[in-house]
């Protein structure tokens, strides 16, 4: 069994009979559907709301009930990755494009458990790419607005080197930044600006953290 079917099938112990419950998307909330099915198959009643076009296709093969965020008035518990997770459990998601319905999940969400391999832990964000979400109309004053501020922008493009589109119709700007000291700033920031979406920092928002190490299981409650 590898690190990511480890954590997520430890995460799926979390769910219990009854609850609404977010699915993740990724590589790592993949093994956590997984094991959701199985239990699902074996007589547990829970009812999903998935974060993307992938996740939902694959809740369905499992016959995992499923309903749009719309028809519920809270989820119990989401569970979902992490690209990185800072030494004060602040996040960077998007990596795999699903940033803005992750969010909306996580926001509606009593509870959010994050699964992660040890690799993803660092002591500052910002190694990995910040995803910013923005509209296509003009998006190319955001780039060069980002460029303006050295945020180094790459605009994101899927395999056949087209501009990445994700769920929701938008293109993705990914900033290399290196580290980010202030994320709650920045994140006000991206926040101002118009034709931009949303943004891969989840602040303030994990209440666990479930982490794969190599022989062995670790959970952080944050708060």
């Amino acid at each position: 069994m590898n690190v990511k079917q480890m954590v997520g099938e430890k995460a799926a112990e979390y769910v219990k009979d009854g609850m609404v419950v977010g699915l993740g998307t990724g590589s790592t909330a993949y093994y956590l559907v997984e094991a959701l099915g199985k239990r699902v198959e074996k007589g547990l009643t829970i009812t999903g709301v998935t974060t993307s076009t992938r996740t939902k296709e694959q809740a369905e093969t499992l016959n995992i009930p499923l309903v749009d965020l719309n028809d519920v008035a809270k989820i119990d518990l989401t569970i979902d990755g992490s690209d990185e997770v800072s030494e004060n459990y602040q996040g960077i998601k998007g990596g795999g494009g699903a940033l803005l319905f992750e969010k909306l999940v996580a926001n509606n969400s009593e509870k959010v458990i994050w699964i992660v391999d040890d690799s993803k832990m660092v002591k500052t964000l910002g190694t990995f790419p910040l995803p910013v979400e923005i509209v296509a109309f003009g998006y190319k004053q955001l780039f060069r607005l980002f460029e303006s501020k050295n945020l180094h922008p790459e605009l994101r493009l899927n395999e056949s080197k087209k501009n990445y589109v994700t769920d929701g119709g938008h293109y993705i700007i990914d900033l290399h930044l290196e580290s980010i000291e202030n994320p709650h700033e920045l994140a006000t920031w991206l926040d101002g600006l118009t034709g931009v979406v949303e943004h891969g920092l989840f602040l303030d928002m994990v209440n666990t953290v479930i982490v794969g190490h190599e022989n062995a299981v670790e959970v952080l409650d944050v708060r």
